[in-house]
């Protein structure tokens, strides 16, 4: 496989307002061609990030390389990024047409052959026949497609988006995800996506940043986040998990397997993280839809069922452990996976396929 080409990077990137710190020491590389999202909860300085690389804010610390130049002084205007915003900030008194054109005329291109860049810019995004139309008249969607043509026409290295599909409903954020990583492939160019939504993140992104209090919690793509979590915080915040505190009874620290003593008993787990060394202290994490049900309780761990949710395709069941109550376990199971005779009160056998128990580091607090 070829190695990526590093276009943009963060080196040692601190923030601060005040004395309060938003950003520590954050080290960051975007390549060429990568769809990269900067994934995490309110207050985690992913906006802030964003604002450092376009430009409008300046770095307490640390540098922003762009193919190995140092641009952190660079002016906005100067810098090869487009940046596409949460309210899409479109000029309501203009057409679309030349809402999309402003860049170019900005820049000084001639009418010529800025109308023909407009015409293709708009039918690229979808928009061909509504070039005439102010922004009042799109609906949320068209006007987000808008303000990504206005954000693609002048031809940028990167595209940065700050979470703008947070203003459109369900159904419709799940086809602009689509055109959006669509239209990435197509332009082949890099986009910049921040959003604290982990659908989104994991629908559209090659890689995946997770950010935490201002720090990069871990990096991967979204299979190697949703399977292999280093810390308690990642296994819960990127989709939902069970999680068994616990104490690594044996093991050498790597993918080989690890045995954890927890309340459930000894568990025998898989782990990447070096610090899972015999003695230490870790979290044992399942995901819901691992776990199965079993109607004979003495095949498995017996657990009580606390309550059955129909949402649809699956059942979410909550369970606790019976010789332990305190344990609580979540499984989703598809209908056909759900033994017909089983309701709430009934004790049955919960079990989970080798290889779906993964250790991770207790970095909380």
């Amino acid at each position: 496989m070829q190695t990526p080409q590093e276009l943009l990077k963060l080196d040692n990137i601190c923030k601060s307002y005040g004395q309060t710190p938003v950003l520590k020491n954050i080290n960051l590389s975007v390549y060429g061609n990568e769809f990269l999202t900067i994934l995490g909860p309110s207050g985690s300085g992913k906006t802030t990030i964003l604002k450092i690389l376009a430009g409008f804010e300046e770095a307490t610390q640390g540098v922003v390389l762009l193919n190995g130049q140092d641009i952190s002084d660079m002016p906005i205007n100067r810098r090869p990024f487009n940046t596409v915003f949460q309210d899409y900030a479109l000029f309501p008194h203009m057409s679309v047409r030349k809402n999309v054109g402003y860049g170019l005329i900005v820049r000084g291109v001639g009418r010529a052959q800025r109308e023909k860049r407009v015409d293709e810019v708009i039918e690229t995004v979808g928009l061909t026949g509504f070039d005439k139309r102010l922004p009042a008249e799109l609906s949320g969607g068209q006007r987000q497609r808008v303000a990504l043509a206005r954000a693609i026409i002048c031809q940028p290295r990167i595209i940065l988006l700050d979470e703008p599909l947070a203003a459109l409903d369900v159904a419709l954020r799940g086809q602009m995800c689509k055109f959006l990583k669509g239209m990435q492939r197509r332009l082949d160019i890099a986009f910049v996506f921040i959003t604290h939504d982990q659908q989104e993140a994991i629908a559209m992104s090659d890689r995946i940043v997770v950010m935490r209090d201002g720090e990069i919690e871990q990096i991967g793509t979204p299979e190697s986040l949703y399977a292999e979590p280093q810390t308690r915080f990642v296994a819960e915040f990127f989709g939902e998990n069970n999680l068994l505190d616990g104490v690594v009874h044996s093991g050498d620290g790597t993918w080989a397997e690890v045995e954890v003593e927890t309340d459930m008993g000894y568990l025998t787990c898989k782990s990447n993280n070096t610090a899972t060394a015999v003695g230490a202290r870790v979290a044992v994490a399942v995901r819901p839809e691992n776990i199965d049900l079993l109607e004979d309780a003495s095949r498995g761990y017996a657990c009580k069922i606390e309550d059955i949710q129909y949402s649809g395709a699956t059942y979410i069941v909550e369970l606790s452990l019976q010789k332990a109550s305190q344990i609580k376990l979540k499984c989703r199971l598809h209908g056909s996976r759900l033994p017909p005779a089983l309701g709430v009160g009934d004790i049955v056998g919960v079990t989970w396929a080798p290889g779906s128990a993964v250790v991770i580091g207790k970095r909380d607090a």
